[in-house]
C-alpha cells in the first residue's frame, strides 16, 4: 500500500541511523519529503544523496533549542511545509545506578532523551499552528518508559520524562489540531542497543543476533524487534490513518512488557557477559 505520506512533510531526528534510518527510508518511499536531523554528518550526507529530491540532511544536535528550531525551519524552506514530527533522537546517556548517578550525568541524560522531546513538539507545533492546519507529533519513548528494569537509572527516569512530554502535550494541543502520541520500543536491533550495555560497535550486528538467539524466544512474537518494526509504528501515528489518536503510548515490543516479570536490563547485561566471554 504505497503512498501513505503522499504530500506531507517530516522531520526526523536521529535520522542518520537505526530506527530513524528506517523511518526517514520508510516514509521517503511512501511519498514523504524528510527533513534527516542528526550529528552523524557522515551517515546523513549518505542518506541525503541516496535520495536527492525527497530528503535533506540538517545537522541537528537535540540538546540545542537553536538546532532544533533550525531543522523545523529547514522543513518549511526545502519543502514548504511541516506536518509530521519525529521525536527520535536518543543515546543511553549515563550508565550509572541510582546509588551512583550523579547530577551532570542526570542533566545530559534528560536534555538528551526528554528535553529534546519537549522542545522539538514545541518549535513543530508553532509550525503547525502558525499554518492553521493539522499536524502530527511522534516520541519515541522505551519499555524503559512503562516499567522499571529495562534500562539503567538516568535512562528510565528520562523516557518515563517523554510520556509525560507525549500527555501532557496531547492535552493541550489538541484544541488546534495537533495529535501528539510516543512509542515505546522494546529490545531493538540497532547500534544503539549494543552501546548502551557496552558492546563494541564493530560487534553491534553478531551481537544482536546472539540476543535474538538468546532473548527472542522469551518474548510471545518469539524475537526481538527491527528498526522497521518502529518505522511502521511512526508511520501509522504520523499518517491521517491515526487522525483520532492523540495522547497514546504504544508498546512495539513484541509483547515482551505484557509477560516479562524480572529486570530486563539485568538479565541483558547477563547476556552480554557471555557473548563478550566468547
Amino acid at each position: 500500500m504505497a503512498g501513505r505520506l503522499d504530500g506531507k512533510v517530516a522531520v526526523i531526528t536521529g535520522a542518520a541511523s537505526g530506527i530513524g534510518r528506517a523511518a526517514a527510508e520508510l516514509f521517503v518511499a511512501e511519498g514523504a519529503r524528510v527533513v534527516a536531523a542528526d550529528i552523524d554528518d557522515a551517515h546523513g550526507g549518505e542518506l541525503q544523496q541516496a535520495h536527492p529530491n525527497h530528503l535533506r540532511y540538517v545537522h541537528t544536535d537535540v540538546t540545542s533549542e537553536a538546532d532544533i528550531a533550525a531543522a523545523v525551519t529547514a522543513a518549511v524552506d526545502a519543502f514548504g511545509r511541516l506536518d509530521i514530527m519525529f521525536n527520535n533522537a536518543g543515546a543511553p546517556g549515563d550508565p550509572a545506578s541510582v546509588l551512583e548517578l550523579g547530577p551532570e550525568g542526570f542533566d545530559r541524560t534528560l536534555a538528551l532523551l526528554a528535553r529534546s522531546a519537549l522542545l522539538g513538539t514545541k518549535h513543530a507545533a508553532r509550525q503547525f499552528t502558525a499554518r492553521g492546519g493539522p499536524g502530527s507529533i511522534v516520541n519515541t519513548a522505551s519499555s524503559a518508559g512503562v516499567q522499571g528494569g529495562w534500562s539503567t537509572a538516568g535512562y528510565t527516569v528520562a523516557k518515563h520524562a517523554v510520556i509525560g512530554v507525549t500527555r501532557q502535550s496531547a492535552a493541550e494541543l489538541g484544541r488546534h489540531g495537533i495529535r501528539v502520541n510516543a512509542i515505546a520500543p522494546g529490545i531493538i536491533r540497532t547500534p544503539i542497543m549494543a552501546r548502551s550495555f557496552g558492546v563494541p560497535l564493530e560487534r553491534a550486528d553478531e551481537f544482536a543476533a546472539f540476543l535474538d538467539e538468546r532473548h527472542g524466544p522469551l518474548q510471545p512474537i518469539g524475537r526481538l524487534g527491527l528498526p522497521q518494526d518502529i518505522a511502521e509504528a511512526a508511520l501509522w501515528l504520523g499518517s491521517d490513518a491515526s487522525t483520532f489518536v492523540t495522547g497514546i503510548v504504544l508498546p512495539v515490543d513484541g509483547g515482551a512488557t505484557v509477560v516479562y516479570a524480572g529486570a530486563a536490563a539485568t538479565d541483558v547485561f547477563s547476556a552480554v557477559a557471555d557473548f563478550l566471554a566468547e
